[in-house]
Order: structure tokens, then sequence, then C-alpha cells
């Protein structure tokens, strides 16, 4: 695991509590530093830190998924206003976390994310289909249209998730329970912005949905598209 955090004293509390439960950790307190100790170490999951020196954590993330990297993202922000929120999964995050937050619930964050790899839907190597739409579960591809599209782990989890049962209406608490999240508003609000990412990729028109549908007051649902 790989702490990138540029506070010191911040980066040694999450260094000691990541360790207690098990974890081997790695600390960088710069973005470039952060970068190349991803890239030779290839880690489970990186903690990072949006604003550091050098390269900031959207620079971070962006070159990871540009590089085709699944390593799990945790980011750590003290900008909370949705925007921010939403660039930062759009580049690849699979999670935030806004500052201040306790080390207790950085760790349930981290477990959530660990325990989702581990069960990814994907290890049943299905290949969904929807409409338009294709989901490789072995290889971890989607397709839509004939066109291939990056999804992040988290993206992927959710999608495939609903690819597994077309036109039934799945709630954010079930889609966190299927992708094995936690019951927390906040990362409800994660599941809605993983949507808003997933529907810029595979919609014709993200602002006017036809694919993945909102129901509202009730959820999400996968439909095969206009008839």
């Amino acid at each position: 695991m790989l702490v990138a955090e540029d506070d010191k004293r911040q980066a040694e509390i999450l260094r000691q509590y990541l360790q207690r439960a098990g974890h081997e950790v790695a600390v960088v307190h710069d973005g470039r530093s952060a970068l190349t100790r991803a890239r030779q170490a290839s880690p489970d999951l990186l903690v990072l830190d949006l604003m550091m020196p050098e390269l900031d954590g959207r620079e971070v993330c962006r070159a990871l998924r540009r590089d085709g990297d699944e390593i799990l993202v945790l980011m750590l922000t003290a900008r909370s206003t949705e925007d921010d929120l939403i660039n930062g999964l759009h580049l690849g995050a699979d999670d935030y976390l806004t500052k201040p937050y306790s080390p207790r619930e950085l760790m349930a964050r981290v477990q959530t994310l660990l325990r989702r790899k581990r069960t990814a839907p994907s290890a049943n190597g299905q290949v969904l289909s929807v409409g338009p739409l294709t989901v490789d579960q072995g290889r971890h591809l989607v397709d839509c249209a004939g066109t291939s599209q990056d999804c992040t782990p988290g993206e992927f989890a959710i999608l495939a998730t609903l690819a597994e049962r077309p036109e039934q209406v799945f709630t954010r608490v079930q889609l966190l329970e299927s992708t094995r999240g936690v019951d927390r508003r906040s990362t409800e609000r994660t599941i809605d912005m993983h949507v808003m990412n997933l529907r810029r990729k595979i919609e014709a028109d993200p602002r006017r949905p036809s694919l993945l549908v909102t129901v509202y007051g009730v959820g999400y649902k996968l439909t095969a598209g206009p008839s």
C-alpha cells in the first residue's frame, strides 16, 4: 500500500494505522515520487492527497489511468464541492474522503475498497450484453456501440452489477452492497458521481441518458436504449 501525503505528521499517522491493520505501507511526500513508486511497486491501493508539490493528486491519478493501471485510488481532499469530487472520480479515483477525517473512517474506506477488489464481479468471466453495451467481466472490458471505454474499478463494478440484471432498478444502497461499499451518505454520493462519469462514456447525450437511467426516488437501472 502507498500513502502520498505532503503533511509528514499526517502521513505518519496513516502509516501507523495501516500497519496496525496488517498492511505493508510505503510513504512519499510529493506527487512525482507517488507516481514513480506506484509505477514501480503496483500497490493494491494508493491513498492520494489531492494537493501536493511537484504533481498534484489529479495529475498523478490521470497519469496512472492513462498507463492503464488499475491500482485502487482513495483521494484525500480539502475541497468538498461537487465539481471537485466529480472531477476527481472522473480522473479515475475510486473513492474520496474530505478533510478533516478520522483515521477510523479512512480505515473503513480502505477495507471497503480492498474487499471490493477481492470480490470484484470480473472473477466470473461472463460477457454481458445490454443493447449496444457489452461488459466483459473476465477481461475487464467495456464496449459501447463498437467503441472501447476505459472504466475505473468502481465504475466497472457498478456497470457489471446493473448489466447482470437489465431493467431491474437498484437503489444506491444496493449498488454499494453489490460492490462491497460502506452504507454511508458520502459514499452514496460516490455512486451518483460514478454514474455521471459512466454516462459520459456510454451515452450519446449524457444529459438525456437512454441506457443508464435514473428511476426517480429509487435509484438506477440499465436498459437496452430506445427501441
